[in-house]
């Protein structure tokens, strides 16, 4: 991909590369791109300085095209962008242009849908193993966690149970609707600050929350700290006082992870 102009002198380049930016948006939004204010990003600048420089366009269009997927910008919206900036970069771009996605080259066209693609698929686990209100990992995440942790016993020659413990956090059972929801948000908040050294939190049920921790001389002392916490923040707001009594205990590693993820089942 050229521009026609890139021969003259290097003092020129960032004025070609405004030049190059301003036409490439303004094809853009008349190719229908629904979002003017949030079609400048870096990724922009970086595309258009390789365009003017001639430099190769692998790293800056996958970058464009991570950058439109985190914005929400959906792959159709992402290659009528590069068919866009296609259309003014060519040789022939004076005048007006058309953006048509099908004169990109194929070659431009995968590495923008891959670093689309990419980004999405980022996003995609991240939501998988992170439950949305509380931030909390997910059951399955804990399950994986723990698959981690047999193993690591077993390469030692000690158990599960030796090496890590299982605390439970769990809300009264009359608890539930809207002030349940609040509440596993505070516990979420204070198991993250006390547990704060790499331990694996984690959202069993909608009512229960676990932390996998070594085990440690300072456990006990921490799993007191976060009940103190958690108790303290539940009363000082009415609308949760009534959530029932909080119950903090540690539960037996059982001694494979089979039967371990029995237990996560069962609590």
């Amino acid at each position: 991909m050229r521009i026609r102009s890139l021969r003259c002198d290097s003092s020129m380049a960032p004025t070609l590369r405004r030049a190059v930016r301003s036409r490439w948006r303004t094809a853009s939004l008349a190719a229908g791109w629904p979002f003017p204010g949030d079609w400048e990003v870096p990724a922009v600048d970086a595309v258009c300085a390789a365009v003017v420089s001639g430099d190769d366009l692998s790293d800056s269009l996958a970058e464009l095209g991570a950058s439109r997927a985190e914005s929400g910008v959906g792959l159709a919206g992402t290659l009528q962008d590069l068919a866009a900036l296609h259309a003014v970069a060519g040789e022939d771009s004076d005048g007006l242009v058309s953006a048509d996605p099908d004169a990109v080259p194929a070659s431009l066209i995968r590495i923008a849908a891959l670093g689309w693609a990419d980004a999405v698929s980022g996003m995609s686990v991240g939501r998988e193993v992170e439950d949305p209100l509380t931030g909390l990992n997910t059951a399955g995440y804990l399950r994986t966690r723990l698959h981690e942790v047999y193993r690591e016993a077993s390469s030692r020659g000690s158990t599960a149970d030796e090496d890590y413990a299982l605390t439970t956090v769990v809300l009264g059972v009359s608890t539930d609707g809207y002030p349940r929801m609040v509440a596993m948000v505070l516990i979420a908040d204070v198991l993250r600050a006390v547990f704060d050294s790499g331990e694996t939190s984690a959202l069993l049920r909608a009512a229960t929350a676990a932390v996998l921790a070594p085990r440690t001389p300072q456990l006990s002392a921490r799993c007191q700290q976060a009940r103190w916490m958690i108790e303290h923040r539940l009363a000082a707001d009415p609308a949760l006082r009534d959530c029932g009594q909080i119950r903090v205990q540690q539960e037996a590693l059982p001694e494979d992870h089979a039967e371990a993820c029995r237990l996560l089942a069962s609590l």
